[in-house]
């Protein structure tokens, strides 16, 4: 993608910069993902992450922070996969209130963003906050990024896109498991429905 489309799609006023699960349990030192977490944490996902953030509250760019826990009860947390039950008998819960659900560094949590969390699903965008926030803020693009590129990642795409907005995803700032995976899923999925970039790519278009 030339950079001059790429500064025109990532228009600071149109544009809304996701984090997905970037939180103390799941990529964090304590993570009940133990896998996912060094992964995230070696491939430089999380840094480019924190780097894009960064660059978003100096360009004002909105970040919103989406976050899954469960209550302490479980009540409402969602039972019809393997990995709902997986993650029942897990070390590490991801309980509201508890450390497990803030997010990780390095990655700064701003005043002006939004964290938007959520009880149930596979999804930051299925029956949650996040699509009626980014229509009230006037998004026209949503840069997706985080974990995991298993399951959340491109299940939000493809709920973006479906809702009509443009989506676009910085390859190194998305990390799952195992990491040769990653590629794959990049070029034969996430490549056919979204602007598939870097984070250096996005850095310099809003610097320019």
């Amino acid at each position: 993608m030339a950079r001059e489309t790429l500064a025109e799609l990532l228009d600071p006023a149109t544009t809304v910069l996701l984090t997905s699960e970037c939180q103390q349990g799941v990529v964090g030192e304590e993570s009940a993902f133990p896998e996912l977490a060094a992964q995230a944490r070696a491939s430089g996902a999380l840094n480019n992450v924190a780097r894009l953030v960064h660059a978003a509250h100096l360009v004002s760019v909105q970040v919103m922070h989406a976050v899954a826990e469960r209550r302490p009860d479980g009540r409402g947390a969602n039972h019809n996969a393997r990995l709902f039950k997986a993650v029942t008998r897990l070390p590490v819960l991801q309980t509201s209130g508890t450390r497990a659900v803030r997010i990780a560094p390095p990655i700064e949590v701003a005043e002006e963003d939004f964290v938007v969390r959520r009880l149930h699903g596979l999804s930051p965008m299925a029956g949650t906050d996040v699509d009626p926030l980014l229509r009230n803020l006037g998004c026209r693009t949503l840069i997706v990024t985080g974990v995991s590129a298993n399951v959340a990642i491109p299940n939000t795409v493809f709920d973006a896109v479906n809702l009509g907005y443009r989506v676009v995803v910085p390859q190194d700032a998305i990390a799952g498991v195992p990491a040769e995976y990653i590629p794959l899923m990049v070029r034969n999925t996430l490549a056919l429905v979204s602007s598939v970039t870097t984070t250096d790519e996005i850095l310099a278009a809003w610097k320019g």
